[in-house]
């Protein structure tokens, strides 16, 4: 019986030690879920707090305004000029051809040479012409002989005529035989200057010093000939001269109108200097004469021709190059200067991009003019005051808000005629 009653007394002490022994087992489980879910929260907090600071980061760099490069124009003491764009030619320009017919028998010339003034430069076979100078040589002995015979034969007749023996027809008989050898001895002596001509024509000589270009006939063609060209004839080289040398170009009519103007001004002659630079070159250190001017204006294109002529004793300046000139008109005048990638084309005008007080792009419409050490020429539209952007144009827009950091501007080469000024 006892045992029947504490059998089921000890059972709930069984049953609350078991419960004791789980929860036990159910707490640092519990904490590690805590533990997590905390770590995750201030992990979500931290990565909000970093893409806040990031995005406030982001538009701060976003309104922050461009950087760009500005400096006042260079201001220099220049002569006042205008630029062109010229093309060499040759003072004198030939192109070999036979007077004669004939086999090209020798070249004494190797193509693309300085040849010099009488220099042989084509042989062409002379026999056909000596053989024709010994036929009128002949004819000029006979003529020669028969004018003798004739001279002879009148004197006889005139003696006896005075005599009464010679009727006066027989005189007159005489005196024309006399005449008629005279005139078949001129036509001879014509025939051998004529046999000569050719025969001297065999031989083609460099009429002047200069570059003679390839031979265009080999030896052994037949050439054809012509003393007027009355005929087809046939090309054997050309030859140009190389000093002086010509430079020709176009001044279109406003440029006209200054270097007229100033020319009225001066009141000299047609002997304005230039100077020249070669396409590789980037100091114009060649001169010239401008010599010749045009009469007209070319309706089509609104330009009027020039010329100027450039010594070229080194013999390096060649005929079809290209070449910038500078023409000088008038005294020192003060000039501003930009660089040239500070000009921006628009449309049928240009601009420069200027900083005002405030940090403002300010756009200003310039005219411009020739190029001097590495600059461009502003004839107006803008004072030395001015900021002009020089560098980060990309980043400037009229309008726009910059912020600008001092530059300098610097000439190139500095001439004998060029000052700068303080």
């Amino acid at each position: 019986m006892l045992n029947e009653i504490s059998q089921p007394l000890l059972q709930p002490r069984r049953s609350d030690a078991g419960e004791r022994v789980r929860h036990a087992a159910r707490r640092p489980l519990a904490k590690l879920w805590v533990g997590t879910a905390i770590a995750i929260a201030a992990f979500g907090t931290a990565w909000l707090v970093y893409l806040y600071r990031d995005s406030g980061a982001v538009a701060h760099a976003d309104s922050a305004a461009p950087q760009v490069v500005a400096s006042k124009p260079l201001v220099r003491e220049l002569n006042s000029t205008l630029g062109f764009l010229g093309q060499f030619s040759a003072v004198e320009h030939v192109e070999l051809r036979a007077q004669v017919g004939g086999t090209l028998k020798e070249i004494h010339f190797k193509d693309g040479n300085i040849v010099h003034k009488d220099d042989l430069l084509f042989v062409i076979d002379p026999v056909p012409y000596e053989i024709k100078l010994a036929e009128a040589t002949a004819q000029m002995e006979n003529a020669t002989a028969r004018l003798d015979l004739a001279k002879r034969e009148l004197a006889r007749a005139q003696m006896l005529k005075r005599n009464g023996v010679v009727s006066v027809e027989n005189l007159d008989q005489r005196t024309s035989d006399q005449e008629a050898a005279q005139a078949a001895l001129d036509d001879a002596q014509a025939q051998i200057r004529d046999a000569r001509f050719d025969l001297d024509h065999c031989r083609i000589s460099a009429p002047f010093t200069g570059r003679i270009g390839t031979h265009l006939v080999s030896v052994g063609n037949l050439v054809a000939g012509s003393r007027g060209a009355s005929s087809p004839t046939t090309l054997l080289a050309t030859l140009v001269s190389l000093d002086p040398i010509y430079l020709d170009f176009d001044m279109s009519e406003s440029d006209y109108l200054a270097f007229s103007r100033e020319r009225a001004k001066q009141k000299g002659v047609l002997a304005d200097k230039i100077e020249i630079a070669l396409s590789d070159e980037a100091d114009f250190n060649r001169k010239g004469t401008l010599d010749f001017v045009d009469n007209a204006l070319e309706r089509s294109s609104g330009t009027i021709h020039a010329r100027a002529t450039v010594p070229n004793g080194d013999l390096f300046l060649t005929p079809g190059s290209f070449a910038r000139i500078q023409l000088a008109l008038g005294a020192l005048a003060m000039t501003i200067l930009v660089p040239d990638a500070a000009v921006l084309p628009d449309q049928n005008r240009h601009l420069v991009l200027t900083v005002a007080p405030d940090g403002t792009v300010v756009p200003k419409t310039v005219e411009t003019g020739d190029a001097r050490g590495g600059l461009r020429v502003i004839r107006s539209g803008l004072n030395a005051n001015d900021r002009v952007i020089i560098e980060g144009l990309p980043f400037a827009s009229p309008g726009s808000k910059v912020s600008s950091k001092d530059g300098d501007i610097r000439y190139a080469a500095v001439s004998q005629d060029i000052r700068q000024t303080q």
